[in-house]
């Protein structure tokens, strides 16, 4: 059964704080006595509604008034937006006047003809027809309720669609916005900036307006990349990562068409959405017939296409093309930049177009652009354009050679996920096209390996596992160096992926068999280099030194720069193993030198790497911050960010700038790709990404992403190793130590079953495991459950134990336990000191130097538990300085949860956290509607009996559930409850 996606405003507000924040700031101006107007502009479905709605759900203490246009045209019914606004008032009867625009008063007797003044036009601005008297009644009338009910309470009107404004609403919005004075009172009318051509009515009036002291204008832009991958995420219900990105690329940080594209994201069909494409296609049909060829034929070429192709393929005259183009940029369906490029505005459009195209129109018009494209390939990106319009045009001998040629190009240029794609498109095509008409200096076993090369270097493991898979079924009579390279390229590439050992060992094996007895060469020193690095991995360390040395020496007779720089490599590897960090440095530096010489990235990357996991491990978290650094921004120059070493850069980048303290970098560098990569990649980017998230408080996005990489842990055990000590993290910082012992117990049988009994990582995992059975044995106590404290006790003191024994018998890279591993023994071994009471500060203050060597949150956090034990102790000045030093850190870090933690602490300690401030009450995490809300919502009302107990909508409601949902990280109302209850928030 496909997901179905959660459509709707029931998800809190994404991105658009600094909007609602200007939009608050004004409201809260007209609180003061100063009126003000602010026009809303942004194209359509782009969030305006939900933002005005966001902003009248939270207006406490505020009469809203709303009401809409509607799209009728110029003879639609006038005034229409205020009398929606204004009817549901009982104070109109009061004003005889509105009876011209409320159908529920009487209207006032017809004057006879010649009776009513004329008076001039510019009392509103901008230029428009005379009015009568009984326009002017109306007009005064309504400015005159707005002000009545300003003087009792805060007014918020909103006008929306403004662009289907009728002329007469035109009119009293211009009166209105030009007496704005001191009435309590903010107008707020929102557009469509797209839909406003030069001769719109709208445009003349917004020019006028803006000129008022009053009036603002607040442009209302698309979701960023990051935003539109948020919104679709907070939209959707566990969508795959990849149908996210792609529903986040295609909607352009447009909303509408985001919830659009949701509807069919789980469909195989990539087609737009009727609906979606019925709107679009709307303003299509409005435009002249030149104008529709022209944007049919720019369809064809795709988003962008240059003006002299453009002329080229709709064989038009220039005047007529330029009158067609002139009238495509002014309706907004092109841009045009400074290039004399033409552009869809929105990429949806152009689909809706060329979706709309006949079959055989669509064929002609390909045909064309690529007879145009096969004399201009010289010019850069034109043999891509060449396979594609070449294939859709049914030219398959062309499409391949052209797709063989991009590929390469594209690999030039540092592109490897495009030139993956040009790559298989050659592949698919290879066995429809003739043997005659194929390449002939290319074979299928030479393009299948290099798609498993580019496949490693773009982020996609496992189908470079199956492309080099496929090479070796493709060998037939090739020469032993060449089927060494394929057989070394498969090895390559299950080395990346865990469960693949054995065959990894096996096809090593069998390229080196075949160039044993040979004579040196390029292929055999790169068959060396691998077995050296099969060998390390395999800790056959005296093995591996033997064959790297074979294949610098190789390398060098037969001039492969590569493996040399690959064999070095290793060699710095085994030195780091071997506490050698002198030598393991210079050979590290070596590698990179040689291999940078020979444009080898790859083998760069790789030695970047170790060489920043040296520091790493021994400690020196700035020195692996620089190398990190300096390792991340050559992937980034070579296009290789995803690559195998490049992804292992990366997640070191979050680590290491995360446990410095620099937390901005470390959210930099945990961002998702931008582009497409397995799903073991962004499992991976994601799982490390966790540390960030919990550790600042984003609680329910990391609920989400946790209980989804569950799902993922067969893909890599390093997932299983970050998320299950940040699940257990996420499940303590929520209250549920019962989930957080289960997750760790999940966590700890997958590791044993993958690595054995003693895998390193059961340290931290298992310290956050005792903090678990530690806070529920202190649940039991408060609940004088001496079984079930019992049962805590002995179950945290057994994971302790375990913490214990992996310490001792764990094999750690460089011989001996790092710093990091004895600081999360020693945090271990304090939370054990917490099973039985407040704990022990001296175990306490070990775990706080423990983890002095750098790790700035982690020392923070055991600073707040030594606190606890200090004030356990009565040593309370101590514990305050503690707390201080905590807090500190809390806050610089933006770390929420500890921050909150401490400063419970301290209120209950009545420590003041700054010497020059008295201790004070903590800040309510509510507003009062919000509190108001949630006290009903426990008390068991549904949303529609809290509606109209508070006397608020029902849509309302749930905008302040979602808010207080978001705030508490809760994914359900009765678990916002609860969390509430447990948190003290609620009597």
């Amino acid at each position: 059964m496909p997901l179905v996606a959660r459509l709707g405003s029931g998800i809190p507000l994404v991105a658009r704080d600094r909007e609602l924040n200007r939009l608050r700031a004004a409201l809260a101006q007209a609180g003061r006595g100063t009126a003000g107007a602010v026009l809303l502009a942004g194209d359509a479905g782009v969030g305006k509604t939900r933002l005005v709605e966001e902003l009248a759900a939270s207006a406490d203490d505020t009469l809203v008034l709303m009401g809409r246009c509607l799209d009728a045209g110029e003879t639609g019914l006038p005034y229409l937006p205020f009398a929606e606004a204004l009817s549901p008032l009982e104070d109109t009867a009061n004003w005889p006047a509105l009876a011209m625009m409320l159908p529920q008063l009487a209207l006032p007797a017809e004057r006879e003809p010649g009776t009513g003044g004329m008076i001039a036009p510019s009392l509103t601005p901008g230029r428009r027809p005379e009015q009568d008297v009984g326009q002017l009644q109306l007009f005064d009338a309504v400015l005159g309720l707005l002000g009545d009910l300003a003087e009792r309470q805060r007014v918020l009107l909103v006008v929306e669609d403004l662009h289907w404004a009728d002329a007469s609403t035109r009119y009293l919005l211009s009166f209105l916005l030009s007496r704005l004075r001191s009435q309590r009172l903010l107008v707020v009318g929102t557009y469509r900036a797209d839909d406003l051509h030069r001769s719109h009515p709208l445009r003349p009036l917004l020019s006028e307006l803006v000129r008022l002291p009053a009036v603002d204008r607040l442009d209302l832009s698309p979701f960023s990349a990051a935003d539109a991958r948020r919104f679709v995420e907070a939209l959707s219900d566990d969508l795959p990562q990849d149908v996210v990105r792609q529903v986040a690329e295609r909607s352009e940080g447009n909303a509408f068409f985001a919830e659009e594209l949701i509807a069919v994201a789980t469909c195989d069909d990539r087609s737009l959405p009727s609906a979606l494409a019925d709107v679009l296609l709307s303003r299509v049909e409005r435009l002249s017939p030149e104008a529709q060829h022209v944007v049919r034929v720019a369809s064809v070429r795709g988003r962008r296409v240059r003006h002299d192709r453009l002329r080229e393929v709709a064989g038009m005259a220039d005047v007529a093309l330029d009158t067609a183009l002139r009238e495509l940029v002014q309706h907004h369906l092109l841009v045009v930049d400074d290039n004399e490029v033409y552009m869809f505005r929105h990429a949806l459009l152009r689909e809706a177009v060329y979706g709309d195209l006949l079959p055989g129109e669509r064929v002609r018009v390909h045909a064309a652009y690529a007879r145009h494209l096969a004399e201009h390939l010289d010019e850069r990106g034109a043999a891509a354009a060449l396979a594609h319009h070449a294939f859709q045009s049914h030219d398959l001998a062309q499409a391949l050679t052209a797709s063989i040629k991009a590929a390469k190009e594209s690999e030039r240029a540092g592109a490897p996920a495009e030139s993956l794609e040009h790559l298989e498109k050659a592949l698919n095509l290879w066995n429809a096209v003739a043997p005659a008409d194929r390449p002939s200096d290319v074979d299928e076993y030479v393009l299948l390996r290099r798609a498993s090369w580019v496949a490693g270097t773009a982020g996609q493991p496992e189908r470079a596992v199956a492309f080099g898979r496929s090479a070796k079924d493709a060998l037939d009579g090739q020469s032993p160096e060449e089927q060494a390279e394929v057989l070394l390229r498969l090895s390559q590439a299950l080395a990346v992926l865990d469960g693949n050992e054995r065959e990894h060992q096996e096809v090593m094996t069998g390229a080196w068999e075949l160039v044993r007895d040979r004579d040196p060469s390029p292929t055999r020193a790169r068959t060396l280099a691998g077995m050296a690095s099969m060998l390390r991995q395999q800790r056959k360390h005296a093995q591996a030194r033997d064959f790297a040395e074979q294949a610098i020496a190789d390398g060098r007779r037969a001039n492969a720069p590569g493996a040399v720089a690959d064999a070095l490599g290793t060699l710095g590897i085994l030195d780091d193993h071997a506490g050698r960090h002198d030598e393991a440095r210079t050979h590290f530096e070596r590698a990179i030198e040689s291999a940078r010489e020979v444009g080898a990235v790859n083998t760069e990357l790789r030695a970047w790497y170790y060489f920043g996991l040296m520091y790493y491990d021994s400690g020196e978290l700035a020195e692996a911050a620089r190398v990190y650094t300096l390792a991340g921004e050559r992937a980034q120059e070579t296009g290789l960010t995803w690559s195998t070493f490049g992804l292992e850069i990366r997640i070191l980048q979050v680590l290491v700038h995360y446990y410095c303290g620099d937390w901005s970098a470390a959210e930099w560098a945990s961002e998702p790709p931008g582009m497409s990569v397995s799903s073991t990649v962004h499992a991976r980017l994601a799982a490390a990404g966790t540390h960030l998230t919990v550790s600042r408080g984003d609680l329910a996005e990391s609920e989400r992403v946790i209980t989804k990489l569950r799902h993922d842990w067969h893909r890599d055990i390093q997932i299983a190793l970050i998320t299950g000590g940040t699940g257990g993290e996420l499940a303590l910082w929520r209250g549920r130590p019962e989930l957080a012992v289960e997750r760790v117990a999940d966590a700890l049988a997958w590791t044993g079953k993958l690595g054995g009994p003693w895998v390193l990582a059961d340290i931290r995992i298992g310290a956050v495991g005792v903090a678990g059975y530690a806070d529920l044995a202190a649940k039991a106590r408060r609940k004088r459950d001496a079984e079930a404290e019992q049962r805590a006790v002995e179950s945290g003191r057994e994971l302790a134990e375990h913490v214990r024994l992996t310490a001792k018998n764990g094999v750690p890279r460089s011989g001996e336990l790092g710093p990091e591993g004895r600081a999360w023994l020693a945090r271990a071994l304090a939370e054990e000191s917490r099973l039985t009471g407040a704990g022990d500060p001296e175990l306490w203050r070990a775990a706080v130097d423990g983890f002095g060597y750098g790790l700035v949150f982690e020392q923070a956090l055991c600073r707040w538990r030594l606190a606890e034990a200090l004030l356990g102790a009565d040593r309370r000045d101590e514990a305050a300085e503690q707390l201080r030093l905590a807090g500190e850190v809390a806050t610089g870090l933006g770390a929420k949860p500890l921050a909150e933690a401490v400063a419970a602490c301290a209120k209950r300690a009545r420590i003041a956290l700054r010497a020059d401030e008295p201790v004070r009450e903590r800040a309510d995490l509510f507003t009062p509607r919000e509190r108001a809300v949630l006290g009903l919502v426990a008390a068991g009302r549904t949303n529609r009996e809290v509606g109209e107990e508070l006397y608020i909508s029902e849509k309302t409601v749930s905008v302040h559930l979602s808010r207080i949902m978001a705030k508490l990280g809760a994914s359900r109302r009765a678990e916002a409850v609860a969390i509430a209850y447990d948190r003290g928030l609620l009597e």
